[in-house]
């Protein structure tokens, strides 16, 4: 019932080319995980070539009550050694080989899925799934994770790392980690928003240290230790992260140990308001909207990137929002109040909430029926994958859902219309909205689906105005 503001900056102010529109990630969490560390274990470590001299350690952390049983026993032993000539020329060797990842990807150590709260990708890796340092090649997995990234940086993202699960086996050395850290460059730290450690150890402790020296304060900021499962809850959809089997059990054993466990938000314990948006179904939308198939969040959201100054933005919906804002953008809009956004700030706002009510929706747009279609879409030749779209969008999916779609993708096609400005084309819309449009029951979607998933909706995207009856 007004203009829709963010209580952090002035009415009508604008972020600056230099200022970071993001909060600290200090206002999720003001503390860092208390590992328990004698600062002169670190000497050992400092041997390593090239780096500057340690600073001392940081004494506010949050001491894991149970043992990993992995790398913390000799963790000092295990840190490795320094990163000699031989090391970088095997490494630039390595990147000059052919892009053949079969080898790396099959182990599932990368995962992809959907955007987080705040409307970013999310890119998931997992410890436990290294494979035994006697015959995995570290330096091509370095290289496939760039290839991976090299298809998200563009755009804002969250990185989640499942450290549980490291061993003396396993473990990459820290001189790879220090080749790691300079390979991924300003191009792929820029657009990474959050960097969640989860489950922390003493071993993170030392390399963070060792590393400390070279690593910017705006940086620092984006890294999050979560020492429980729950806690990611506010920033991502647990349900639909891929968490490792063994990660899970790791997680229960650490609750085990607290003497109370806090309560997480979204528990599902609350009956869904009236007017609820976000976290339901279309159907449940529909009979609260007087059986009008277009939820009013999309009609709002739409109708105001529907302007000229709006479509022209570049990267538009590729930037995330700041949390504290998007968070109560929903809450209005759940409680049916009006939300009047401004066209010189509010733009990447009301992009974010478009595809946060698609990911939170109770079933994707393109229902859980649909998947394996669509998963087969990238098996077809190109002249059947028309044909497919139109079978799957005009006779399969429920009409509710076709109207919601088609709805949507009339507005994408104006984006696609300014793509010269905005830079967002088919292809880069579809990396974007794929996952929000198309994901497995269960909810979690192995990285081997995202390329048919975005290539089907940039098919569906390009020839939309012949799939789409007027």
């Amino acid at each position: 019932m007004g203009t829709f503001k963010d209580p952090a900056r002035p009415v009508g102010a604008s972020y600056g080319d230099n200022e970071d529109p993001y909060p600290s990630l200090s206002d999720y969490h003001d503390y860092e995980p208390n590992l328990e560390f004698d600062d002169t274990e670190l000497q050992s470590a400092s041997s390593v070539t090239d780096l500057p001299e340690l600073l001392p350690a940081a004494t506010d952390y949050l001491e894991s009550p149970v043992s990993d049983g992995t790398i913390e026993e000799n963790f000092e032993a295990e840190l490795g050694s320094a990163l000699g000539e031989e090391d970088e020329q095997a490494l630039h060797h390595t990147f000059t080989d052919d892009n053949d990842f079969t080898d790396i990807a099959r182990h599932g150590i990368v995962d992809i899925i959907g955007d987080d709260t705040y409307g970013r990708k999310v890119i998931v890796v997992s410890a436990c799934k290294l494979p035994s340092n006697k015959y995995f090649n570290h330096e091509k997995f370095l290289k496939y994770l760039m290839f991976t990234l090299d298809q998200y940086v563009e755009q804002d993202y969250s990185l989640v790392y499942f450290h549980y699960g490291l061993n003396s086996k396993n473990k990459p050395p820290v001189s790879w980690m220090w080749s790691a850290y300079k390979a991924l460059d300003r191009k792929y730290k820029k657009n990474l928003k959050a960097l969640y450690l989860v489950h922390p150890t003493n071993f993170i402790r030392v390399v963070y240290n060792i590393f400390k020296p070279a690593i910017s304060a705006k940086f620092g900021r984006k890294v999050m230790y979560v020492n429980y499962l729950h806690e990611l809850q506010q920033h991502l959809h647990l349900s639909q992260l891929p968490i490792p089997q063994c990660v899970q059990q790791h997680d229960q054993q650490l609750v085990a140990k607290l003497k109370s466990l806090p309560k997480t938000t979204g528990s599902g314990t609350n009956k869904p308001l009236p007017t609820q948006q976000f976290g339901v179904s279309l159907q449940y939308i529909k009979d609260a909207n007087n059986q009008d198939p277009i939820p009013p969040v999309l009609k709002n959201c739409i109708t105001f990137l529907d302007h000229p100054d709006a479509l022209e933005t570049e990267g538009l919906f590729r930037r995330s929002g700041a949390a504290a804002v998007v968070k109560s953008v929903q809450e209005r809009f759940n409680k049916g109040e009006e939300v009047n956004f401004v066209l010189e700030t509010d733009v990447h706002i009301a992009a974010v909430i478009i595809k946060t009510f698609l990911r939170e929706l109770e079933e994707p747009l393109m229902t859980f029926e649909l998947y394996d279609e669509v998963i087969q879409f990238q098996g077809l030749s190109k002249s059947e994958r028309l044909i497919s779209i139109k079978q799957i969008l005009l006779e399969k999916l429920p009409e509710d859902n076709y109207l919601v779609l088609k709805f949507l993708v009339n507005f994408l096609s104006k984006v696609m219309d300014r793509s010269d400005l905005n830079k967002m084309t088919a292809s880069n819309l579809a990396v974007v909205f794929g996952p929000n449009l198309v994901w497995p029951r269960g909810g979690q979607m192995s990285l081997n689906a995202i390329a048919p998933i975005n290539l089907f909706v940039e098919n569906m995207l390009s020839y939309h105005h012949q799939i789409f009856v007027l």
